[in-house]
């Protein structure tokens, strides 16, 4: 009988993966993880900022819509333009309330808020943008010189910028920015 090595070893191969094989495919998917969260959360900022930069061009678009149909920028029960989303602006915007003394005779809706936008101290950024939420901040051209000074509000923002109405936040990476509606 004779026998050879080569009978007695079976000429098969095992099916599966070794434990080395293993560990480099965790490790590589643990890597580009490790790679991929930080652009995630990149642009999760970047959409929060377009959702922000929206509603502001969004309170702007009424505010203009306002004064084509009242010949008159909206004001608040004083009589002074607004220089905030309060809550008398939601009154006077996106109501039909004309208890102000007229204000909106008319009673038109002149803008529609999602519920993330709103709070008991009026139309805000939405949570998560800001350390806290905070209203947005109008600035109207009330003297016709074609031009606003955010700057004379806040010193998020430029100075003289080219428009009758101007809306906006602090940005929340860069404070001396803004996130709104110049143009």
């Amino acid at each position: 009988m004779n026998l050879s090595l080569r009978e007695n070893i079976p000429n098969r191969k095992e099916f599966g993966f070794t434990l080395v094989e293993l560990l480099v495919v965790v490790s590589i998917i643990g890597l580009l993880a490790g790679l991929g969260f930080p652009a995630i959360n990149g642009a999760m900022k970047a959409g929060k900022k377009a959702e922000v930069a929206a509603m502001a061009e969004s309170i702007k678009t009424a505010i203009n819509a306002y004064y084509a149909e009242y010949s008159m920028y909206p004001t608040n029960s004083k009589g002074e333009y607004f220089t905030n989303t309060a809550a008398d602006f939601i009154l006077k915007m996106c109501t039909t309330n004309s208890s102000d003394g007229g204000g909106n005779a008319r009673q038109i809706v002149f803008l529609e808020v999602p519920p993330k936008f709103t709070n008991s101290s009026g139309i805000v950024t939405p949570v998560g943008f800001l350390k806290d939420q905070a209203n947005f901040i109008i600035l109207v051209d009330s003297t016709s010189a074609g031009f606003v000074n955010p700057s004379s509000v806040s010193t998020s923002t430029n100075n003289n910028v080219p428009a009758s109405v101007a809306v906006w936040v602090p940005d929340p990476i860069d404070p001396k920015k803004a996130v709104g509606s110049f143009k």
